[in-house]
């Protein structure tokens, strides 16, 4: 009788096992960044110190020069701005600033070859290759020169914004090509190309602009 009843209770417990979900060891998470919408991608504390904590006539670095991050995203055809281009993109522009790339940032400058700020070099090029005139501060560029628009939208020659400082206000500017890269001034490295991934950039980015055309 106990041998039966052992055997039944076996079977059952067999088929209670057969019919529950099978879970997975194998994490979930994931080390790679999500790529947040604008609206959320706002720094929510911490250390702001970066190559990025600078770029118009408002933004001040702030203790000691921050180390540079990896550019692991950027390809050195990136880097150096050595890309085929379509026939429908805008080469003066990609040739302008190949020209500034390289150009030491120094703190409201607007001079290529000797020194920039990230607004001034907007400023600059923004004037050469559109005839358009923006502010000088990243902040009020974005105010009233620029519409905001989504990231799905982002084309070449709109620009993105950053908040690189603990006040929460704009105080960084770059100038977007395609494939997430974007041109900027950096105060580690002067004017770079950078990609809107790299953590740093997806986690102080505040929103993608479009100038308006006066």
């Amino acid at each position: 009788m106990l041998r039966r009843y052992g055997k039944t209770i076996l079977y059952l417990a067999a088929a209670i096992s057969m019919s529950l979900p099978i879970v997975s060891c194998r994490s979930t998470s994931s080390n790679t960044h999500t790529y947040r919408p604008y609206h959320e991608r706002r720094n929510r504390g911490g250390d702001d110190r970066h190559d990025a904590n600078v770029g118009s006539t408002n933004e001040n670095v702030g203790g000691k020069k921050p180390k540079a991050e990896s550019n692991a995203f950027v390809s050195e055809e990136w880097a150096n701005l050595d890309i085929k281009l379509e026939r429908h993109e805008n080469k003066e522009l990609y040739k302008e600033l190949k020209r500034w790339l390289g150009t030491p940032y120094v703190y409201a400058a607007h001079t290529c070859g000797e020194g920039t700020d990230c607004s001034g070099m907007v400023m600059e090029v923004y004037q050469k290759i559109y005839g358009i005139k923006v502010h000088r501060n990243s902040a009020k560029m974005l105010e009233e020169n620029c519409s905001p628009i989504d990231l799905d939208d982002l084309r070449e020659g709109d620009l993105v914004f950053f908040i690189t400082s603990s006040d929460g206000h704009v105080s960084h500017v770059g100038i977007y090509l395609k494939d997430n890269k974007f041109v900027h001034a950096s105060s580690s490295r002067g004017v770079a190309v950078d990609d809107l991934r790299q953590n740093y950039y997806a986690t102080h980015f505040h929103t993608a602009a479009r100038v308006k055309k006066h």
